[in-house]
C-alpha cells in the first residue's frame, strides 16, 4: 500500500505545496482512492504514475474548499478522458448536491455513472481489495476521518475444505480465489468460507481537519499509519494566532505516542510555514515540535512523496512519482527516534 501525496498545504496553496489531496494506492495494479480533492488535484495528478480510469472511489472529509474545490472539475476530466466505469465518492451528503448542480450549470454530461454515499450515515464501505470505514472529528464544519484496512492479506485457498465440500478443481476454484462467489449444484459458495488470510492486513488512518486527534483512539488500534494535520506549532496557538479547528504538532504527535502507532505522517500544514530554515516560521518547527512528542517513525509529507508501507508493516519513501517497483530506501536511525 502506497499513499502518494497530491497536496499539503493548509487553506490556501504556496509555490511548493498545493491544497490537500492525497491517493491510497493498491499493491497491484493501477487501482487507487483519492482523499479529499482540493482545487488543482488534477493538475497534480499529471505529475505522477496515477490515472482517473485506475481510480476506484472518492473520499471527501469535509466541505471546506481545500479539501473539495477540485472535485467537479477532476470529475469532467474522468468523463473527457472516456472513463466509463461507475464511481463511488463517500462525501459529506451536501457533497453530492453541489456536484451534481455544478456539472448540471456547466453542462459537463459524464458517460459514467456516480454513486454518492453519505458519510454522515455511513456504516462501511468496501470493495475486493479494501474496507473503509469512517470516524467523526472536531471541526468547524463535521469532519471525518476514513480508516483504511486490507480486506484480502495474501490469500491462498483452504484446498482441504474445498475437497471436503466437493467443490471440484477448476474455474470455480479460480472465482473463490478472487474474491468471488459462486454457485453449486444448487449452493451459494461464499469466497470468504474458502480462502485462508496469511498475514495481518495493513490499516491506515486518514484524518480530516481536527483539533482533538483523540477522537481517533479507536481507529488508530492496529493501524500502521496515522496520516493527521499538523496545521500549525504550540507556540502559534498559544499566541492566539491560530484558526480554531485545527491541531497542532504537539498534540498530534502526543496523542500517536500514547497509542503507540508505529508511523505518524503529519500533513496540511499553514502557509506561514516555509521550506527554508532560519527564515521565519519553518517547517522544520514542526518537525521539531513532533519530534519532542513522538518515538516513532516521524515523516512530515511533501507534495508528490510516495510512501510504500510493504507487507511487512514498513515505510519506505519511494522516489517522486515514478512506479512503485523503483529502488526505495528504507528509513532507519540508530537513535530512538526515526523519521523520513
Amino acid at each position: 500500500m502506497d499513499l502518494l501525496f497530491l497536496g499539503t498545504s493548509s487553506g490556501t496553496p504556496t509555490r511548493a505545496r498545493n491544497v490537500s489531496g492525497l491517493g491510497l494506492l493498491e499493491d497491484s495494479g493501477k487501482g487507487w482512492y483519492l482523499i479529499d480533492c482540493g482545487e488543482a488535484t488534477q493538475h497534480q495528478l499529471l505529475r505522477t504514475p496515477l490515472t482517473l480510469h485506475g481510480l476506484r472511489a472518492i473520499f471527501i472529509t469535509h466541505v471546506h474548499g481545500d479539501h473539495c474545490y477540485g472535485l467537479p472539475g477532476l470529475l469532467a476530466s474522468a468523463g473527457m478522458s472516456g472513463r466509463q466505469q461507475p464511481l463511488d465518492i463517500i462525501a459529506p451528503a451536501v457533497i453530492e448536491g453541489w456536484v451534481r448542480a455544478t456539472l448540471e450549470m456547466s453542462q459537463s454530461w459524464l458517460p459514467y455513472e456516480l454513486n454518492f454515499h453519505a458519510t454522515e450515515s455511513l456504516d462501511y464501505w468496501s470493495n475486493q481489495q479494501m474496507r473503509v470505514e469512517a470516524t467523526a472529528l472536531s471541526h468547524r464544519v463535521p469532519s471525518w476521518g476514513y480508516t483504511f484496512t486490507e480486506t484480502r492479506p495474501d490469500p491462498r485457498l483452504n484446498t482441504d475444505k474445498l475437497d471436503l465440500d466437493g467443490v471440484p478443481r477448476g474455474p470455480l476454484w479460480g472465482e473463490l480465489m478472487h474474491g468471488n462467489d459462486v454457485e453449486h449444484d444448487g449452493r451459494l459458495l461464499r469466497s470468504k468460507d474458502y480462502v485462508l488470510l496469511t498475514r495481518t492486513p495493513r490499516r491506515i488512518v486518514i484524518g480530516g481537519d481536527n483539533d482533538r486527534p483523540e477522537l481517533l483512539r479507536d481507529a488508530c488500534q492496529n493501524a500502521h499509519i496515522l496520516v493527521h494535520e499538523a496545521t500549525y506549532t504550540q507556540s502559534i496557538s498559544d499566541a492566539g494566532k491560530a484558526d480554531f479547528g485545527h491541531s497542532t504538532a504537539a498534540q498530534v504527535a502526543a496523542f500517536a505516542e500514547s497509542v503507540q502507532v508505529p508511523h505518524l505522517v503529519l500533513t496540511h500544514f499553514s502557509a506561514r510555514y516555509q521550506s527554508t530554515p532560519n527564515r521565519g516560521l519553518s517547517i522544520e518547527d514542526i518537525r521539531v515540535e513532533a519530534g519532542n512528542h513522538y518515538s516513532g517513525q516521524l515523516v512530515l509529507a511533501e507534495d508528490l512523496m510516495r510512501l510504500s508501507l510493504d507487507k511487512t508493516a514498513r515505510l519506505k519513501r519511494v522516489e517522486r512519482c515514478v512506479p512503485a517497483a523503483t529502488e526505495t530506501d528504507d528509513v532507519s536511525r540508530t537513535d530512538n527516534k526515526r523519521e523520513i
